[in-house]
């Protein structure tokens, strides 16, 4: 794994939805850790500060709305991704309104997983560049 790998958390109370994105993280080199539901999702966070999340909106003890703003209260610059096959205006919105990166509608395609993630690293690599120019 080379300096661009990323830690990423799939929150999902589905097991397929979490191995696939398992598998397709893995895949591009970064690691991959998960969480069953909102609740693990902040404690993950707390514990393992993440660059990425992809994070389901139903789900049981906490929905991912809630963990996203209990998130983003602790750890403002943590970039999540909704992710929903429940795909309200009013739930975008709400993802929105308290700092979600982006919004995905369920079910997606691996590529269209895989293309987000080559960005947001190509992204993330710009980013260090300009921090280490910086120091």
């Amino acid at each position: 794994m080379g300096s661009n790998c990323l830690d990423i958390l799939v929150v999902d109370d589905q097991p397929g939805v979490r191995y696939l994105l398992d598998i397709v993280i893995k895949e591009l080199g970064h690691r991959a850790h998960s969480a069953e539901n909102g609740l693990e999702a902040v404690e993950k966070v707390r514990a393992l500060r993440p660059d990425l999340v992809f994070m389901d909106v139903r789900m049981p003890i906490m929905d991912g709305l809630e963990a996203l703003g209990k998130i983003k209260k602790m750890f403002p610059d943590t970039r999540v991704v909704i992710m929903t096959a429940y795909g309200s205006e009013d739930t975008i919105y709400q993802a929105q309104k308290q700092g979600a990166l982006r919004c995905m509608a369920k079910p997606f395609d691996v590529e269209s997983i895989k293309d987000f993630l080559d960005e947001f690293t190509c992204q993330e690599i710009k980013k260090n560049k300009r921090r280490a120019n910086i120091i």
